[in-house]
């Protein structure tokens, strides 16, 4: 038994001493290698080696502060995205600010992005346009430059430029705009922060349009002979002015002023002071109304003003929309809405004809039958319930024929709702002028008088920057001046043609939308042989013999304060009085009137192309909007 144990203990002995003698033998794995030249020797080196380290090999010492290996690299194909907007995409650092802007703001959801992680991109999803009015603003909030200025692309450095603050003109908002000039030229226009007007944002036509300012300008007085032109200086071009005033002589209204869209107040004040003088009150304005009394009247200064003022827009809980497209009648308006409406139970209501708009609304209808409808319907108990009402009412409605019907019922819906919509707060009528001399104008009293005076046949017209008006207001047989700095419509009819200063070359006051005043201010020198319209105007004065009583601007505004009070104060929102009279002349005047129900057409047949500078400027491949 002894024998068998001790056996058994010796062979477990024997397999651990076995084992544990046992080895086992492995070898690495084997790496590709690649083969080199350095500096003319061959250089075998592993596959994932630095190439330092095939340097060290071949005996090439390199100092390791100056290596640097150039790896792979992630690049971003450029999206075409229109004629307005450059862009660089490899410059993008997804912040998407471009994307929230376009969708919270613009309300043009074209912009997106598309891939996760490193493949994410910035785009429009299918390759087209931005359709937006708005667009150029993301230019503006790119923070690394991936989305930059097209047309301004590589024509000046930001040290180059000298800036201007001023007002823009092309509409009747007065948003706020920086001018950045070189030399005579006005390279691009940027937006100028203001809270109360249009915030930080400006339209494509604001910001692009600039460069219509440098093609056909008038830079000479011109005289026509025989169906051409022909340069002149400017006293030979006032006295063929003196000469065919005397040979018409005109008598009282056969004098006709025609005041246009872009025109300053300081310019209108002198133009109507020289009509008043030669004893004519023929005031006009180059829409196809501007030669009758308006329906709204001019006494009372709410009856054509935005009351409510533009910020106030976003303290709306029901408005109504008569016969405007706000989307191209003052972009920054309809901005402002589109934030109301999305942040807000806002409920929108419009009369006319529709437009692709950035909000939703209920289509009430299109004629001064369906306004009234609506005003009696569930639409107008909405309105009268509301503790913030709106009805905002577009300045192409003064130039319909059912303007004096459509007046008397929402002048008589106010009314009859005055606990909501006329208030000490609050004032929920509303007037969108289109253009920027509007305002201007019926503060000073620039316009037909009476039907009248309107009738009376003109044989002396005088067009201060007129190019928008009725061709049946201007006969074959009168003697035509055009005063203005663009070669349009009203220059080629003239008989004489006075080059004047576009609104980034002089210092003149504007009244926008709202009643606030404001200044531009000049960016630019005058080219050629232009000159300021005011001193154009008081220079005729002393050739027609009727010197006008001011010779400096300062003289100048005193007139016009004298005129219009309101006037004094820049950059502020007079408050509106006699809010009881405004009855008078919207309902009183107009009651009995029959519409015709012809439907509410809009008046912005191309939003790109609506005035003398931005028809210059021809926007490459944008559609008809």
């Amino acid at each position: 038994m002894l024998r068998q144990t001790l056996a058994r203990s010796a062979l477990r002995t024997t397999r651990q001493t076995c084992n544990a003698s046992r080895t086992f033998a492995t070898s690495s794995r084997r790496q590709a290698e690649v083969q080199l030249t350095i500096d003319g020797k061959q250089v075998s080196i592993e596959a994932g080696s630095a190439l330092i380290q095939a340097c060290e090999k071949a005996g090439v010492v390199i100092p390791r502060g100056r290596f640097h290996e150039v790896g792979g690299k992630r690049a971003v194909e450029d999206k075409n995205v229109g004629p307005l907007i450059k862009t660089s995409m490899n410059r993008c650092i997804h912040c998407t600010r471009c994307i929230r802007f376009s969708n919270d703001v613009a309300g043009a959801p074209e912009f997106g992005s598309t891939g996760r992680g490193n493949d994410m991109q910035i785009g429009t999803y299918i390759e087209k346009t931005l359709d937006s009015e708005m667009s150029g603003n993301v230019i503006d909030l790119c923070p690394v430059g991936a989305l930059t200025s097209k047309p301004y692309a590589f024509r000046a450095r930001p040290w180059e430029l000298k800036h201007t603050e001023s007002v823009d003109v092309l509409d009747g908002l007065g948003s706020n705009i920086r001018v950045d000039s070189r030399g005579l030229e006005v390279m691009r226009i940027l937006p100028r922060l203001n809270d109360d007007v249009n915030e930080e944002w400006i339209n494509d036509k604001t910001r692009f349009a600039c460069d219509g300012l440098k093609t056909q300008r008038l830079t000479t007085p011109l005289i026509r002979k025989k169906d051409q032109f022909l340069p002149a200086t400017w006293e030979q071009a006032l006295s063929e002015i003196a000469a065919a005033y005397k040979d018409f002589a005109p008598k009282g209204n056969e004098f006709k002023a025609i005041a246009g869209e872009l025109v300053e107040t300081e310019s209108m004040v002198a133009l109507k002071d020289l009509a008043n003088k030669l004893g004519s009150e023929n005031l006009a304005l180059d829409q196809p109304s501007g030669s009758k009394p308006l329906a709204h009247g001019i006494d009372v200064r709410s009856n054509f003003l935005f009351n409510s003022k533009i910020w106030g827009v976003e303290e709306a809980d029901a408005m109504l929309i008569v016969g405007t497209n706000t989307r191209h009648e003052a972009a920054g308006l309809n901005a402002r809405i589109r934030k109301q409406w999305l942040r807000s139970d806002l409920e929108i209501g419009v009369v006319g004809e529709t437009w692709d708009s950035t909000f939703e609304f209920e289509h009430l209808g299109l004629d001064a039958a369906a306004l009234k409808k609506a005003l009696a319907g569930p639409f107008g108990k909405k309105l009268a319930a509301a503790q913030r009402p709106m009805i905002i009412v577009g300045s192409g409605v003064t130039d319909h024929p059912d303007a004096k019907a459509i007046y008397e019922m929402v002048g008589a819906f106010v009314e009859k709702n005055a606990a909501n919509f006329s208030t000490e707060e609050w004032n929920g009528y509303n007037v969108l002028q289109r253009a920027a001399s509007r305002a201007g104008a019926y503060e000073i009293g620039f316009t037909t008088p009476s039907t009248a005076v309107a009738e009376t046949k003109p044989k002396f017209i005088w067009l201060l920057g007129a190019d928008e008006f009725d061709a049946a207001d201007i006969p074959k047989d009168a003697f035509v001046v055009y005063q203005g700095h663009h070669g349009d419509r009203g220059a080629q009819i003239a008989d004489v043609v006075l080059p004047g200063a576009a609104y980034t070359e002089k210092a003149g006051t504007y009244v926008n939308t709202e009643g606030r005043v404001q200044m531009t201010r000049a960016a630019v020198s005058l080219p050629g042989a232009s000159r300021t319209d005011w001193k154009i105007i008081r220079a005729v004065s002393e050739f027609l013999g009727a010197p006008l009583p001011y010779d400096d601007v300062a003289q100048l505004r005193d007139r016009m304060v004298e005129i219009s009070p309101a006037l004094a104060s820049y950059d502020v929102v007079e408050p509106v009085a006699l809010k009881q009279l405004s009855k008078v002349q919207l309902v009183d005047q107009n009651k009995g009137s029959k519409p015709s129900n012809t439907p509410l057409k809009k008046i912005v047949e191309n939003f790109y192309f609506t005035d003398v500078i931005s028809r210059r400027y021809r926007f490459p491949l944008l559609p008809l909007r």
